[in-house]
C-alpha cells in the first residue's frame, strides 16, 4: 500500500472541490524504524482515514514528512502522532502562509534508504555528533556579527527567491552536492563561528555532523529552520534577518517571508518577481520565476519552443521525447533557466 487509488488528476480536482480547511505542516525526525514497510502501510492507512494528504519518506533512520491536515481532524492527527512511540512528543512545523489552494492533493509515503538523499556514507562518521541549536534571537546575533558566518544548506533555486542576510548560498541543484561544495567553501573559515539554515531543519542537522566530521568544531544549526524561525520572530517581536520568499516543496512552491522581492524573471531577465513555475510542456517541466507579463505571453510554458511543442499531435511528441527532446534543455534546469 504505497499510494492513494485515486489519480493525482482527479484528486487535484476533487480536493480543489471539497471546500475543506486545511493545515500545511511538516516534521521530521531521526529515529530507529525496524520495519520501514510495515510502519508505512500502518501510517498511510491511519492519515487517509484522517483524510490527510502530502509526501512522506520512511527509512530506517526515521521519517521525513511534507504534509496537510483537515482541521478538523487536527487534534486527532496529533493524538495519533502520540500514540506511536517513534512519533511521540514529534514538534510540527507549522506552515507561515494559509493559501486557498491545498498543498497537497494526494497522499503518498514511501519507503526510501534515507529519508533525505545526502549521498553519505553513514557508518564513516558519527550522525548523531550534530552542532547544537540556535534560536531565532541566536541566529540573529550570529547574522549580526563579523566573526561568525552563516550558510544556506538549501539548493540555489531556493536561495535564489530568499535567504538570511549576509548568507552564503552555495550554487547547487542538490543537497548532495552541498555537501561536497560547503567543506571546501568554509576551509577559510575554519576557526570561525559557523550557523547553518535550512527549510525546516532536517539538511542542516545532517550537516552540522558531516561538517564536524571534517574538522569544523563550531557548528550551530537553526533549530526548526526558516518555518521556525519565523514563527519565533512573529512571537517575540525579533527583526526579521531573512529577506524575500521560503521556497517549499508543495504546490505552493513559497512562502512570504519578508516583503522583499530579491529575484527576478527568469523569461526576460529584467521584471523583479518570485514566484517559481513548472513549465506546463511535461516533456521539460523545467522549474523557473516568471513575471506576470512573461507567463501571459508564453502561457504557462518556458519558452514558444515548449510552447510549440506541446500542440503537436501525441504520436509526434512520443517520438520528439524518445529522441531525448529534454537534453537540449539541460542548460535550463531549475535556477540556471535563462531568457528563451
Amino acid at each position: 500500500m504505497k499510494t492513494s487509488v485515486i489519480s493525482r488528476v482527479e484528486m487535484k480536482k476533487k480536493v480543489k472541490k471539497d471546500g475543506v480547511s486545511r493545515t500545511t505542516l511538516s516534521f521530521y525526525r531521526y529515529v530507529h524504524i525496524p520495519d520501514p514497510n510495515v510502519f508505512r502501510d500502518t501510517l498511510f492507512a491511519e492519515l487517509s482515514a484522517l483524510g490527510c494528504l502530502g509526501r512522506i519518506y520512511v527509512a530506517e533512520e526515521g521519517i521525513n514528512a511534507q504534509m496537510n491536515v483537515p482541521k478538523q481532524n487536527f487534534e486527532a492527527f496529533r493524538t495519533y502522532l502520540n500514540s506511536v512511540e517513534a512519533l511521540k512528543d514529534m514538534p510540527l512545523k507549522i506552515a507561515v502562509e494559509e493559501t486557498e489552494a491545498p498543498s497537497f492533493y494526494k497522499l503518498t509515503v514511501k519507503v526510501r534508504k534515507k529519508i533525505v538523499a545526502d549521498g553519505l556514507d553513514d557508518a564513516s562518521f558519527d550522525v548523531t555528533n550534530t552542532g547544537a541549536y540556535l534560536s531565532a534571537e541566536e541566529m540573529n546575533e550570529y547574522i549580526n556579527d563579523p566573526e561568525a558566518v552563516v550558510v544556506d544548506m538549501r539548493n540555489g533555486y531556493e536561495s535564489e527567491v530568499g535567504h538570511f542576510e549576509g548568507a552564503v548560498t552555495p550554487d547547487v541543484d542538490t543537497f548532495r552536492e552541498e555537501l561536497v561544495v560547503v567543506p571546501e567553501m568554509l576551509r577559510v573559515h575554519k576557526n570561525k563561528k559557523i550557523a547553518l539554515y535550512c527549510t525546516g531543519g532536517i539538511r542542516c542537522e545532517k550537516a552540522s555532523a558531516w561538517l564536524k566530521h571534517n574538522g569544523f568544531e563550531n557548528v550551530r544549526h537553526l533549530k526548526g529552520g526558516i518555518i521556525d524561525y519565523k514563527r519565533q520572530v512573529d512571537e517575540k517581536g525579533l527583526e526579521n534577518k531573512f529577506k524575500g520568499k521560503n521556497f517549499v516543496f508543495d504546490e505552493r512552491l513559497g512562502e512570504r517571508i519578508s516583503p522583499e522581492v530579491i529575484a527576478t524573471c527568469h523569461l526576460c531577465n529584467e521584471i523583479s518577481c518570485d514566484t517559481h513555475y513548472h513549465c506546463k510542456n511535461q516533456a521539460c517541466h523545467v522549474l523557473f520565476i516568471g513575471c506576470s507579463s512573461c507567463m501571459e505571453k508564453k502561457r504557462g510554458y518556458c519558452s514558444y519552443k515548449c510552447m510549440t511543442f506541446d500542440k503537436l499531435p501525441e504520436s509526434i511528441k512520443r517520438r520528439l521525447t524518445r529522441n531525448n527532446y529534454k537534453k537540449d534543455l539541460e542548460q535550463f534546469k531549475k535556477n540556471r533557466l535563462k531568457a528563451r
